[in-house]
């Protein structure tokens, strides 16, 4: 079922990779360039590009050039997005919660 929002799917794809997470991670701390994002990690400068580039298309993070650098940061939009899916999910928990305790207000002492 790939229908939807496929910016919502791009996102969830690129969360989907564990290295991708991790780089998200160490841009919290703030923007950082491609090589000492790739100092971090086991596998190549080039696949380390290109999972930027996974979440470059993702729109969760962006890149500015600083001399011969690529210095990628966080892009707050991407994840808003994000958000706005997850909620919808949270919302009907939440109600189905609800209904679930109004249902069983006899149980309490």
């Amino acid at each position: 079922m790939s229908e939807g929002n496929p910016q919502i799917n791009r996102v969830l794809d690129a969360l989907g990779n564990q290295v991708r997470r991790d780089i998200l991670l160490m841009l919290r701390e703030g923007p950082m360039p491609v090589g000492t994002i790739a100092t971090h990690f086991s596998i190549s400068r080039p696949a380390i590009s290109k999972h930027l580039r996974i979440l470059q298309e993702a729109d969760l993070v962006g890149y500015n050039i600083n001399g011969t650098s690529n210095v990628f940061y966080l892009k707050p939009a991407g994840f808003r997005d994000l958000r706005v899916y997850l909620d919808l999910f949270w919302d009907d928990a939440l109600a189905h919660f609800k209904r679930f305790a109004e249902g069983n207000r006899h149980l309490e002492p």
